[in-house]
């Protein structure tokens, strides 16, 4: 149980480090609070690779003290509990937001240094979760425990989870569900949102110590270089560019790209109505709210720029004091986000395809090759790590005359390098993953989770998901699309 007298038990042990620098920010940016007490809390997955990575040794806790710590019913020494403030452009309209399921524990520094921002997810309302309870269900929990470990093992700058328990009470969504907290992991938490947050109570002060303080937590390199408001924008949208070309590299639909899930870090937050693609289609929607296709797959840069947009906004009194040359500025950035990301997006390309080389017809050969793809629904993932072997393409679709006719110019290509060889196919394996985390593997291990209590189809998938390109004939089956009955798969944000 939770008092104002925190209970300090032997998770104070383990080896927590918290520098709160977020917390000492002025306090329109956020809101003191304590987690809900909880009756019955109980471990369902512990992530012991991330917190060693963390300095954390959870090896010397007991089931139940663990529960308890990553519950909220214990918090540590040096925490300070807070919820954070932040607006967001939710499918193109605005809105004053905030944490109203989430508490910020505080900030890890690790043994070499780093800092991470330690987060509960689903532990109660705060000031910001006006008529909401704060509660979070299992399976969505889970869901982003899964995704966001693969994402990690993908190379993808992303959040992790630490941590998931069960809360031992229901909540409620539309039918009782079992209740439980993740334990959230990132750089900072951060977003777009937050600056619109201050911007529309027009507090420049307070957004100029919120962007100085982002710079320095976030991009050191610009403290002290001249202009550095216009460069920090430059900045976050570099890393978005290469952030959403990755995600476009392995197929992954974020579903829900609302600005206050645009972190200044450049990492993926928010695993809500998220999925992996499996045919290949521009216009391929999985959220069961997104019924204009405005987060499709195809969309996903035009978007990431669009939310670029609404964070130069806010940094208008910053650019500069005249406002038409602030907005000279603004636009300056960001008309160079599509060149970035198509750079980024064409560099990933060429890796899959096995070029080590650039010519300039190569945008072209790649377009070619996907519109095959989404002429015949060939399977993204599967289709590029085929083109990884050797072994030759034996499937069905193979001997379609369109794709003969592309695979022949393909390599040519490779052969303007060289030609084809053993190294070629090594470097495109170690791009092209073997796995990726389908849906309908997802939902068995949610389902198998939620409904039976049996945690093992879960720990089964993610040891097939934490090394997605070794090809380990053991994790075939994990490569099989979904049979045609589970074509129509809909995702759902977890609220």
């Amino acid at each position: 149980m939770v008092t104002d007298a925190q209970p300090r038990g032997s998770s104070d042990t383990i080896g927590w480090n918290f520098d709160n620098t977020y917390a000492r920010l002025p306090d329109v940016l956020f809101k003191k609070v304590m987690p809900a007490p909880v009756r019955a809390p109980r471990v369902s997955v512990l992530n012991l690779p991330l917190a060693d990575e963390l300095g954390l040794d959870l090896r010397t806790l007991s089931e139940q003290a663990a529960a308890a710590l990553f519950a909220g019913q214990e918090i540590p020494d040096g925490a300070e509990p807070i919820a954070q403030a932040y607006a967001g452009h939710q499918y193109g309209g605005f809105t004053m937001l905030g944490d109203g399921r989430a508490i910020l524990l505080g900030e890890q520094r690790t043994p070499d240094g780093h800092r991470f921002d330690i987060q509960l997810k689903g532990s109660g309302p705060t000031a910001f979760s006006r008529s909401g309870d704060g509660r979070a269900a299992l399976g969505p929990m889970l869901r982003e425990y899964i995704i966001s470990e693969a994402m990690h093992a993908l190379g993808i700058p992303t959040t992790r989870s630490l941590a998931v328990v069960t809360t031992g009470e229901p909540v409620y969504r539309g039918s009782p569900l079992r209740g439980a907290v993740l334990t959230r992991v990132a750089a900072s938490h951060l977003r777009v949102g937050t600056f619109q947050y201050l911007a529309a109570r027009r507090d420049e002060a307070n957004l100029r110590i919120l962007a100085d303080y982002t710079i320095e937590r976030h991009y050191p390199e610009l403290v002290d270089v001249p202009q550095k408001y216009g460069k920090f924008l430059q900045a976050v949208a570099n890393r978005q560019a290469a952030l959403i070309a990755k995600w476009q590299l392995v197929g992954f639909i974020h579903g829900v790209m609302n600005t206050d899930n645009v972190a200044i870090s450049g990492e993926t937050i928010d695993y809500g109505p998220c999925a992996f693609m499996d045919a290949y289609h521009l216009e391929t929607v999985f959220s069961s709210i997104d019924h204009a296709g405005r987060y499709a797959y195809g969309n996903q840069p035009n978007i990431a720029q669009w939310n670029l947009a609404r964070f130069a906004e806010t940094l208008l009194p910053l650019l500069d004091t005249n406002e038409n040359a602030a907005v000279e500025i603004a636009m300056a950035e960001l008309n160079q986000f599509p060149a970035t990301f198509e750079a980024y997006w064409l560099a990933g390309m060429r890796k899959k395809l096995g070029f080590q080389t650039d010519e300039a017809e190569d945008a072209e050969l790649i377009r070619s090759f996907l519109d095959w793809m989404q002429a015949t629904q060939a399977d993204f993932t599967n289709t590029f790590r085929d083109l990884s072997t050797n072994d030759g393409l034996t499937g069905d679709s193979y001997r379609d005359e369109a794709f003969r006719v592309w695979h022949t110019r393909w390599q040519n290509r490779l052969g303007r390098e060289g030609g084809p060889n053993t190294s070629t196919y090594t470097l495109m394996r170690m791009v092209n993953p073997f796995v990726i985390p389908r849906n309908h593997r997802v939902e068995e291990a949610l389902s198998a989770a939620v409904d039976r209590d049996d945690l093992s189809v879960m720990h089964q998938l993610l040891a097939a998901l934490t090394s997605p390109y070794e090809g380990n004939a053991d994790f075939t089956m994990y490569r099989d699309a979904p049979p045609p009955s589970q074509c129509g798969y809909r995702t759902y944000c977890g609220t």
